[in-house]
């Protein structure tokens, strides 16, 4: 990967003094970050880091020369005021530079400058992003952005009044974890417990989303292994987490491992068992994550009505505002309000299959009849709208317009390498790498073992 992207600006005349914020920004990077920048540079066209091209490429100037083109430095005469602060819901990037101190044109004009390079994307901005702000005398001087682990923006004023941006990303050297034990609560509490963070937990369970339901199918005794990427810096300081590699659940309900690959016929990263059978299914078991099944499919009395009739579908208990994903790829059919079942999605897909998700509090944004979905997406959010006794999501599955069980559904697998013999062998060396980095990292201590899988139907 690339260590830096960063734009230049035309050659100013030579000055005798620089302002006060540029001065002090020096000082900032050169003394009160100089550990935290020692394994940054100035980065290539695409801003990325990737392994093996530090070494092939020449050293880069010292940060100071590089932000900097003046010929005569001195010390400032008052020092630069900073702020820093992070981003809260709903807020924008524009707004957290405003609460920091700096005027709203400067705040605009200045982030503007990574909106048109497209270094950051405003409209993916998660609350808790970090901003600092350097005022010289109520002015914007240089902000710094903390886009993500081992990443920061950096935008200083110019000579000329003008912006300049540079993207900064540490050089990360790539390892490997793995986290692997018996389930004595859940494997939430045990994972994290272990060192792995949210992002694995969740991305463990999507892979095992279409064979296990987790809030009943999960016992005690039952095992599982993880192994995922880590990042460091040059001083061995982690710094981030990456990709799950490796997925493995031993129990009641299921025994199967997954290993991450992406063919190169297509380019689709997806996880695969041991024989290369896809973990995808046409459709999730469940589009929700953390709920309590409450009311089962077939006929009941219906708590509001008292009548007794069919229950099309499966409901899901769970907190107002909980994330509900579309079951499969498609094409939204309907998104808005529909009698008892209150906001409703029913999305088409692929064989005359549908699914619905009704009592929702509100749709994602931009979902709207007509729109492509793809699996996993989030739609909609839990709610308790329509004829509902409390915050529900009722799932509704529908085969060439018949209501069907969700729960007891055979449903088409995804890919099979082994119909790909090129690709098949292309998966083997994959999986006999992440194999023996399990070894290394201790896989053999799984409590269970896990036996090659049997091919499906």
């Amino acid at each position: 990967m690339q260590d830096t992207q960063q734009t230049t600006e035309p050659q100013a005349p030579a000055r005798s003094t620089l302002s006060h914020g540029v001065k002090s920004l020096v000082a900032l990077l050169v003394l009160g970050t100089g550990s935290a920048l020692a394994g940054l540079l100035i980065a290539g066209p695409n801003g990325q880091n990737g392994p093996g091209a530090a070494e092939a490429a020449p050293a880069p100037p010292p940060l100071a020369t590089t932000l900097l083109t003046a010929t005569d430095i001195e010390p400032p005469a008052t020092p630069l005021q900073t702020a820093t602060g992070t981003l809260a819901r709903r807020e924008t990037l524009t707004g957290l530079v405003q609460r920091l101190g700096a005027p709203a044109n400067e705040a605009a004009s200045a982030l503007q400058t990574l909106y048109d390079q497209d270094l950051i994307d405003p409209r993916r901005l998660l609350p808790g992003l970090e901003a600092e702000v350097f005022l010289d005398d109520g002015h914007l001087s240089a902000l710094n952005v903390k886009a993500e682990a081992g990443r920061n923006l950096f935008i200083k004023r110019g000579a000329d009044g003008g912006w300049t941006a540079a993207a900064l990303n540490a050089r990360l050297i790539p390892q490997y974890h793995r986290v692997g034990a018996p389930i004595e609560t859940s494997i939430y509490e045990t994972a994290l417990n272990l060192g792995a963070g949210d992002q694995q937990v969740v991305d463990f369970a999507s892979v095992f989303a279409y064979d296990v339901d987790f809030q009943r199918e999960i016992h005690p005794g039952d095992s599982f292994e993880m192994v995922y990427e880590t990042y460091t810096d040059e001083a061995g300081h982690p710094v981030k987490t990456g990709n799950l590699i490796y997925a493995a659940l031993n129990g009641q309900a299921l025994t199967r491992s997954f290993y991450r690959f992406a063919p190169s016929d297509d380019g689709e990263t997806d996880y695969f068992d041991f024989n290369g059978e896809s973990a995808t299914k046409f459709l999730m078991k469940t589009p929700i994550n953390g709920a309590r099944l409450s009311s089962s499919f077939g006929n009941r009395v219906h708590p509001i009505s008292g009548y007794t009739r069919l229950h099309k579908g499966t409901d899901f208990a769970a907190p107002t505002g909980t994330p509900v994903y579309a079951a499969g790829n498609g094409t939204v059919e309907w998104a808005a309000r529909r009698g008892g079942y209150g906001n409703y999605i029913i999305v088409r897909h692929a064989n005359g299959y549908k699914t619905a998700y009704a009592h929702l509090s509100r749709y994602a944004r931009g979902l709207r009849k007509g729109r492509r979905v793809r699996q996993g997406e989030i739609i909609g959010y839990v709610g308790s709208t329509g004829a509902s006794t409390g915050p529900h999501l009722h799932y509704e599955v529908y085969i060439n317009g018949k209501p069907v069980n969700a729960m007891k559904l055979k449903l088409p697998t995804g890919r099979k390498l082994a119909e790909t013999p090129l690709m098949m062998d292309e998966f083997l060396k994959t999986r006999d790498e992440i194999d023996a980095i399990r070894a290394e990292e201790g896989g053999s201590l799984l409590s269970v073992s896990l036996p090659m899988n049997p091919p499906s139907p």
